[in-house]
């Protein structure tokens, strides 16, 4: 299988393919890793990795900010795994996706914005601490295939009731008079989309997100995903009141 050192970056969140990660990069190191992006190509893939920290920090311990806050961190100077402890791979989930960042723009205080698309699923097999922002050693995962007719058509047929039942869970969280998804245009039917855009979309924890990005394929995603979106329907039921899921926004990541 293929495999590359690429840099990494830590969140306390879950990246999927096909979604985009808007960031806002205010901590010395990940600025560091803005710069060297900058200097390839424009026509090259500006690739990094992320991943869900399982223990640690993703801000400098003067910063505030927490996945789905504005809050930001301010820059700190310090060794890359501070935060992170003696054996940084201990610290993050061992799956990860890789983004490509189609946007680095930076601001007059030396911060960068910055807009990136999820691409690959990649396996963690080391990281290394020893330069100005870590790096690891990764290997592409690829997306089990069906090999069978009745395999593909299994999977579509969960992918159409996913899309049932997350309209549905969508509902119940907006409220009868708030606007849902209600036709088959607002979500595509590529089965593999499907499970990563629902699994990105619907409130769940950091764990539960990490297992469907692992899922060895779409199928096992998929049938996770709809008993899980009918459970969190079922809970929510008697709260009209909360906001509604939005496929085509996503909070801003502090770093």
């Amino acid at each position: 299988m293929t495999t590359a050192r690429l840099p990494l970056f830590p969140l306390n969140a879950v990246l999927f393919p096909g979604l985009v990660l808007p960031l806002n990069v205010f901590e010395e190191r990940y600025r560091a890793l803005m710069r060297e992006l900058l200097k390839s190509d424009e026509d090259e893939p500006r690739r990094f990795v992320v991943v869900a920290i399982r223990d640690g920090r993703e801000t400098a311990p003067t910063g505030t900010g927490m996945p789905g806050t504005l809050a930001v961190a301010k820059p700190v100077e310090r060794a890359p795994a501070e935060g992170f402890g003696p054996d940084p791979i201990q610290t993050f989930h061992r799956v990860g996706c890789v983004a490509d960042a189609a946007t680095i723009r930076e601001r007059a205080d030396g911060s960068f914005e910055v807009l990136a698309t999820g691409t690959t699923r990649v396996k963690l097999l080391s990281v290394e601490a020893d330069g100005p922002y870590l790096t690891a050693e990764v290997q592409e995962i690829d997306e089990e295939t069906p090999e069978e007719e009745a395999d593909a058509d299994e999977a579509g047929a969960l992918a159409e009731g996913v899309l049932r039942a997350f309209r549905s869970y969508q509902k119940r969280l907006a409220g009868a008079s708030e606007r849902s998804l209600s036709t088959g245009a607002d979500l595509p039917d590529d089965p593999s989309v499907v499970s990563y855009l629902v699994a990105a979309a619907t409130v769940l924890d950091l764990p539960t997100k990490q297992r469907l990005l692992q899922a060895p394929d779409t199928a096992t995603r998929l049938r996770e995903e709809l008993s899980l979106l009918r459970k969190e329907t079922a809970v929510i039921r008697h709260l009209p009141s909360l906001p509604a899921a939005d496929l085509t926004l996503a909070p801003t990541h502090p770093n």
